[in-house]
């Protein structure tokens, strides 16, 4: 099959990180990369690709078969709409938007013109997420009582001499909850209420840098994450799933999941049951689950170009993100009224 072409916008951190991995693909090529910074250029230098500082200037050059839109969270909307009017299938890194106001406009012009819109939450393509869903799916665990998740990290002070990491917006629960937010819903349903609570305690920033969030899921399922960027401590995502090889790796647990059968330990895939009857009183089983470990990233594109090609439907469409996104905006909205946010 010949390769599809993507485009990569954008070549900061997590753009470069794209580029690379398309251009390491057998059934794509990266058609270009666009940024008007000379990181954009060196970037594309770098892997054999066409430059343009803008994606007009792509447009006008021809047509790829997609493109990664990896530009700071206030131009994803424009530069989403940009591909959507020209027909060219568009994932977009998370947050979709950085309102909900831009981030449904986004979602229904792309839906009313039939174009496909993915969101870049990519944990939901790593091995490992694919074999729990599956244990959760079977009732191996039984009923789904409570789940729990933990982001507890230090991020550096030199992290905060970018400005814009200070202000409002820029915290751990639109920048880092969000991932896990998104892999709740997958894991376990819509979200039908939430309860927040933040504080800024350490550094004083106007950004929150620790909150503790409950929510109701409309299965009845009750969840508490607890997230901090502010803590020395190994219970994060970043740190134990060995996503990005940039963090040092853990072996702990940053996620529980309880079951009226058994319980479940991630990124670990750790189950513990009773072998007989269920009771405090009898003794424990654990087993560990196996997978194939590979960087969702790669996944994400393989992907993608399986839904460019028709071939499958979106793991995550454009609504998905914004209901993710919907979590977010509630719980920073409880945060500031003390209230209790039901979801619609």
């Amino acid at each position: 099959m010949t390769p599809l072409g993507l485009a990569v916008i954008g070549a900061g951190a997590i753009g470069k990180r794209h580029a690379e991995h398309v251009a390491g693909q057998k059934g794509a090529m990266l058609w270009a990369v666009v940024d008007p910074a000379p990181a954009g250029e060196q970037l594309a230098a770098s892997l054999g690709s066409r430059w343009f500082a803008r994606f007009a200037d792509l447009l006008s050059a021809g047509r790829p078969d997609g493109v990664i839109i990896a530009t700071p969270n206030r131009l994803h909307v424009e530069h989403g709409l940009e591909a959507v009017s020209a027909g060219i299938p568009a994932l977009v890194e998370k947050p979709v938007a950085d309102s909900l106001t831009g981030a449904a406009r986004l979602v229904e012009v792309a839906e009313a013109a039939g174009v496909p819109l993915l969101v870049g939450h990519h944990r939901r393509y790593n091995p490992m997420v694919q074999v729990a869903k599956k244990v959760i799916d079977s009732g191996r665990l039984g009923q789904i009582v409570s789940v729990h998740g933990d982001f507890w990290l230090m991020k550096p002070d030199d992290y905060f001499d970018v400005a814009w990491r200070r202000e409002k917006g820029a915290g751990p629960v639109l920048m880092n909850l969000i991932h896990d937010v998104d892999l709740f819903r997958y894991f376990f349903g819509e979200i039908v209420s939430v309860h927040a609570q933040e504080s800024n305690v350490v550094r004083g920033n106007t950004v929150e840098e620790t909150a503790v969030v409950l929510l109701r899921f409309a299965n009845g399922i009750l969840g508490t994450m607890n997230i901090s960027d502010s803590i020395v401590a190994p219970w994060s995502w970043e740190l134990t799933a060995g996503e990005n090889p940039a963090y040092p790796r853990q072996d702990q647990a940053c996620y529980k999941i309880g079951g009226t059968h058994g319980s479940m330990t991630l990124p670990q895939l750790e189950v513990w049951s009773n072998p007989g009857k269920r009771s405090w009183w009898e003794p424990l089983r654990s087993e560990r689950l196996t997978f194939v470990p590979e960087d969702p990233l790669a996944v994400q594109i393989r992907h993608f170009c399986e839904v460019i090609g028709g071939r499958v439907k979106p793991l995550v469409p454009g609504r998905e993100g914004l209901n993710t996104l919907r979590v977010i905006a509630a719980a920073k909205q409880s945060a500031e009224s003390g209230a209790m946010i039901r979801l619609n």
